[in-house]
């Protein structure tokens, strides 16, 4: 039985079809919490998304790496159950829990039959409100840590975001891998599990997406017991920082065939007016495989697989964001190219075509997103999280069609700037040196 349900669910998981439309649905349950809800009863299976905002930027001084290792071991055992016995009682139900941190985020995956509703809920409650943070899983999980970390310190690519990132944002939690140190989670300790889960799992920075086979006033009853009993607030949120990216580049020596190069400069918040034409500048840019970057570096003189650039914003930052690799031989060529194309498109911006191209390139590949009930949550904390209205997802597509040539090059004018264009290059480059 217990297998069938796990196949089940698994067929669930992955061949939903794509949702031609999605009626989001606001709820407030009567203990006040908020939640954006998608029903869809034609299959009897729920996803539920949770998400606090803070995430590891909410460490405390001197424990980097307890929200991540909290994160990672609440599952190790809840109530009266040890780790082993959590996930059989999981499995049992046929339901998925994810625990996941990020910088910005912490956030509970949960997927679960219709029939087994109650029952999963009340063993991820055990999860959320009752974690035993057992001394020897928690020593468990930070050895799992300590194997990434050992891991990160060989890979070039790691080593390029660690170097980038601490220039950039220096002592924020930005600028430090939110995973720790060996040191930080050598000394991190039960205690301090439970003190990070405090800090971060706090109704004041509650988000909350949920499709599938459940009502709006089923779901309000289930967060409420669910939820209901988290504490009011929890820790301060970080400041917000600025890019400390002022052009440049800098080699850490390596000793691997290939260049990691890791490139940008200070970005736009996502709820910036110009976000949208700005969106639509990077696509052009470097966004996809069509992109100006593609074409120049890859396409016309074959010095990377692969490179690409993006928006990223963090709730206290903002980036543009772009990555490659070269063989050692050519790296320094690529970054010319990479500055030079930087340079053309400040200056000159796009062209009507590139605009009316990526218009129906993004218009025609948004509604792909909406693949199954999972994404779909995560879509909608995620919007909840940016600050839009329900019906974004309906307008999205008439926002960026709306956006006009001299839109789109007037934010590329105020947002690129070649002068502050910042390099971090892991290998062996020739012909390349920090300056």
């Amino acid at each position: 039985m217990k297998r069938f349900a796990a196949a089940l669910v698994a067929l669930i998981w992955f061949t939903l079809p794509v949702q031609a439309a999605v009626d989001v649905q606001t709820v407030e349950t009567p203990g006040g919490i908020k939640a954006w809800l998608v029903e869809e009863h034609s299959i009897p299976f729920t996803a539920l998304e949770i998400r606090f905002r803070g995430g590891t930027s909410l460490d405390r001084e001197g424990k980097r790496g307890e929200v991540n290792l909290m994160m990672a071991t609440l599952e190790e055992g809840a109530g009266e159950m040890d780790a082993q016995g959590f996930a059989e009682a999981r499995d049992d139900l046929a339901a998925s829990f994810n625990f996941n941190a990020s910088m910005d985020t912490v956030s509970i995956s949960a997927r679960f039959l219709s029939e087994n509703r109650d029952e999963a809920m009340a063993l991820l409650r055990q999860a959320i409100m009752q974690p035993r943070f057992d001394a020897d899983a928690v020593e468990r999980v930070k050895g799992q840590v300590a194997s990434i970390l050992r891991s990160k310190a060989t890979d070039p690519g790691d080593i390029a975001s660690e170097v980038f990132y601490k220039m950039a944002f220096g002592a924020h939690p930005y600028g430090s891998d939110d995973n720790g140190t060996f040191e930080s989670v050598e000394g991190l300790t039960p205690e301090d599990m439970f003190a990070a889960k405090d800090r971060v799992m706090a109704r004041d920075r509650l988000y909350v997406g949920a499709v599938g086979d459940i009502t709006a006033e089923e779901l309000a009853s289930l967060l409420d017991d669910l939820l209901g009993d988290l504490p009011e607030t929890g820790a301060a949120l970080p400041e917000t920082v600025e890019p400390a990216l002022m052009g440049g580049l800098t080699v850490v020596p390596f000793d691997t065939p290939q260049s990691v190069v890791l490139f940008g400069q200070k970005g736009i918040k996502r709820d910036d007016p110009d976000f949208i034409p700005a969106y639509i500048a990077n696509e052009v840019l470097g966004g996809h495989g069509d992109s100006r970057l593609m074409e120049e570096v890859r396409e016309k003189r074959g010095l990377t697989y692969g490179v690409g650039s993006y928006l990223v914003s963090f709730d206290h930052a903002e980036m543009i964001l772009g990555q490659f690799s070269s063989g050692n031989e050519v790296v320094a060529e690529a970054v010319n190219v990479v500055k030079d194309e930087w340079a053309k498109f400040a200056d000159k911006g796009l062209t009507q075509e590139e605009l009316d191209l990526t218009k129906t390139y993004l218009t025609g590949a948004y509604p792909l997103r909406f693949d199954g009930n999972g994404t779909i949550a995560r879509i909608l904390v995620g919007m909840q999280m940016d600050g839009l209205s329900p019906d974004y997802i309906k307008t999205r597509n008439d926002l960026v069609n709306a956006v006009t040539l001299e839109d789109v090059n007037r934010v590329i004018k105020r947002l690129y700037n070649p002068e502050t264009l910042t390099f971090v290059v892991v290998g062996s480059p020739e012909g390349l040196q920090t300056n």
